[in-house]
């Protein structure tokens, strides 16, 4: 079994494709798309209609939940542009997307961790920074949940762990941005250093899944363009650089 996982595409089309044609030339079994589909200053109609055509085993993350809220009055300023410009049939599949999904008997899909999605699963986020989760603090995120391989996403980051019993859980980075600050728990950044789309490819190999982390090239010049004429400078330059603006 050879699957490839996607996740946190945030709306970036030209990065979607570069990643969809890797993995046609690849070949896999199966694609899963962990959430975080369209928010963002870029394509989300013509990524939403793309991933619509793929049929992918997906789910929901944070932010399609929020852009499916009632308040727009107070919904964050990306997620009401991607609710502003979605038409009714990608609201409604947007709206069908599961938080949590098992595409095979034993492979879990969430987007945070199996009961929150704004929760990280392999990183922890303290007054001191953020750092890689320990295995005991990952066995208390995904409880009881009974799996040989536990797909996430959220973080942006590229990182696997194998536990104990031989379970892997992995996160495949993010397809869409490449860097980000957030206040949730704590003031903290998420950056990869370079603006290369990521994603990955699990293989199932003598009864052990195993991790290929891949990062792409793609023009992520035409996304830097397109958010900068939405006003959204930080994301400019996130999607040139992987790196945060500078702080004043």
């Amino acid at each position: 079994m050879r699957i490839a996982a996607i996740s946190d595409i945030h709306g970036n089309l030209p990065a979607l494709e570069a990643v969809l044609t890797d993995i046609e030339r690849r070949g896999v079994d199966l694609v899963v798309n962990l959430g975080d589909l369209v928010s963002g200053p870029l394509w989300p109609a013509e990524t939403a209609q793309l991933l619509m055509s793929c049929n992918f085993a997906t789910i929901s993350g944070n932010h399609e939940r929020q852009l499916l809220e009632d308040d727009l009055v107070h919904m964050g300023r990306w997620d009401r542009l991607a609710r502003e410009t979605l038409g009714a049939a990608e609201i409604g599949w947007l709206a069908s997307l599961p938080a949590t999904l098992r595409p095979l008997s034993d492979v879990l899909l969430c987007h945070g961790i199996p009961d929150s999605d704004l929760d990280y699963l392999l990183e922890t986020v303290t007054d001191a920074g953020r750092r890689q989760a320990s295995e005991v603090e990952v066995r208390r995120r995904i409880e009881s949940e009974a799996a040989s391989l536990i797909l996430c996403g959220h973080s942006h980051t590229s990182r696997s762990l194998r536990l104990r019993q031989g379970v892997l859980v992995h996160n495949p980075g993010s397809v869409g941005l490449q860097a980000f600050r957030w206040d949730r728990p704590f003031a903290h950044e998420v950056a990869s250093g370079s603006p290369k789309a990521r994603y990955a490819i699990v293989d199932k190999r003598e009864a052990r899944w195993h991790a290929t982390a891949i990062a792409l090239d793609y023009r992520h010049d035409l996304a830097a363009r397109r958010a900068a004429e939405f006003g959204a400078m930080d994301w400019a330059y996130s999607l040139e650089t992987g790196q945060n603006t500078p702080l004043a």
